[in-house]
């Protein structure tokens, strides 16, 4: 018997709905987050608190609803105050910028900003703002050096100094939580881009890095509960959670994206741009002066899940604002087997011996996004890809180690 014609087109748009690497049969799988589960038990972890939640425009629902628009119109909750990171709560501030103190329009809430805010002042801002219980609900990407797993901790630590309760509502690491890759970052080299010594793809969830601060770096323990989610395995992508991707922060604004991230994101410690300003920010990797070499030069290395194709732009903003670049774009084709670190190495790899105005920048930003100076050093010194990997194995093993004490999900 022959398909019909109906079947075969709707098959059809089932894939092509889907990510090339991504299958019907895993898309179906639903993942149920950490404020879903809080919902639907009646808040009950929540009752006679006075609330405050630390969010963004990720904290949505299924249908996205933001979650403070849900639990202010829920009488089962008393939420008394916002608090917004980087970018906003409601996210109308670009890269290193904030929404600042104000009363949301939509609520009425008072919207605390924490943004470059840590220790005794953002404590203050705690016990100043009348809440006995800080809830946490962000949606992370999974590498070291995005800054709200920081909010995460600083928050963490004034909720302690404040003698708060925090709660986390665990969402999906959209990469997979299925290993930790990449140097680890050496406390010397501390900054809101990592404070402390995690891998700089921690396949880990916002709740499982709550557990590890808890019971490795903070000073003391802070009143800690997490509300897991049902139905998320360490496998999975994005894709298969059956939930609402919205941009973690402007230059996020997509899964995809977030796949390249914990690699490329390391060109933002060199005087190439990585893609900010286009549509393809962290996919996208350029300089003036660069031609078709880098990416015969990166496709010679054969490195596994991409290809790298010969690509120019123009980026709106951000490094060589309105000028036309050369460069790579990077498609993956294979991410269970694409390596996102090793990858950002071999691009800086490639980059410094194909083009002849490679620089890192003046500012040390490249030591502080790899943690150590090892991968700078490493690659002036003329390393290859296996070699400046190499040099971070240990410390990898070790982490992993540790890490595997605090992990929830299988």
């Amino acid at each position: 018997m022959h398909p019909s014609r109906r079947t075969l087109l709707a098959a059809a748009t089932t894939a092509a709905a889907l990510p090339a690497t991504a299958s019907p049969a895993r898309a179906a799988r639903r993942a149920q987050t950490g404020f879903e589960r809080l919902r639907a038990a009646g808040y009950d972890r929540l009752d006679g608190r006075r609330v405050g939640i630390v969010t963004n425009p990720t904290g949505v629902t299924r249908d996205v609803r933001h979650v403070v628009d849900v639990m202010h119109a829920d009488d089962r909750v008393d939420l008394v105050a916002v608090f917004g990171p980087e970018h906003g709560f409601r996210g109308t501030a670009q890269a290193g910028g904030s929404e600042g103190r104000h009363d949301d329009p939509a609520t009425g809430l008072p919207v605390h900003d924490t943004y470059l805010k840590s220790g005794q002042p953002l404590a203050d801002v705690f016990t100043a703002s009348g809440v006995d219980t800080v809830v946490f609900d962000v949606q992370d990407v999974g590498a070291r050096f995005y800054t709200y797993i920081w909010t995460l901790y600083d928050c963490m630590e004034a909720a302690r100094l404040a003698g708060k309760r925090f709660v986390v509502l665990d969402r999906p690491n959209p990469v997979t939580g299925r290993a930790a890759l990449g140097p680890v970052l050496h406390p010397e080299f501390a900054t809101f881009v990592g404070r402390e010594p995690i891998a700089q793809a921690h396949g880990m969830t916002v709740a499982e890095l709550a557990r590890l601060f808890n019971g490795e770096f903070l000073a003391s323990p802070v009143e800690l509960d997490t509300v897991p989610m049902t139905g998320w395995r360490r496998s999975d992508w994005y894709d298969d959670c059956g939930l609402p991707w919205v941009p973690a922060s402007p230059n996020m604004p997509t899964p995809q994206t977030a796949l390249v991230y914990a690699g490329t994101c390391l060109f933002e410690g060199t005087n190439l741009s990585e893609g900010r300003g286009t549509t393809r920010p962290f996919e996208l990797l350029g300089a003036e002066g660069v031609d078709g070499s880098w990416a015969a030069a990166v496709n010679g290395l054969g490195l596994p899940g991409a290809h790298f194709r010969e690509a120019y732009f123009a980026p709106a903003f951000s490094k060589f604002q309105g000028r036309t670049v050369g460069g790579v774009q990077i498609h993956v084709h294979d991410r269970d087997a694409f390596d996102p670190v090793r990858t950002g190495i071999a691009l800086l790899v490639t980059a410094k011996k194909v083009w002849s105005g490679f620089a890192w920048r003046t500012d040390g930003w490249i030591d502080k996004l790899t943690g150590s100076a090892w991968v700078r050093t490493a690659i002036d010194a003329g390393a290859g890809v296996d070699e400046v990997v190499a040099g971070w194995q240990e410390e990898l093993a070790a982490f992993r180690r540790v890490r595997r004490e605090y992990l929830l999900y299988r």
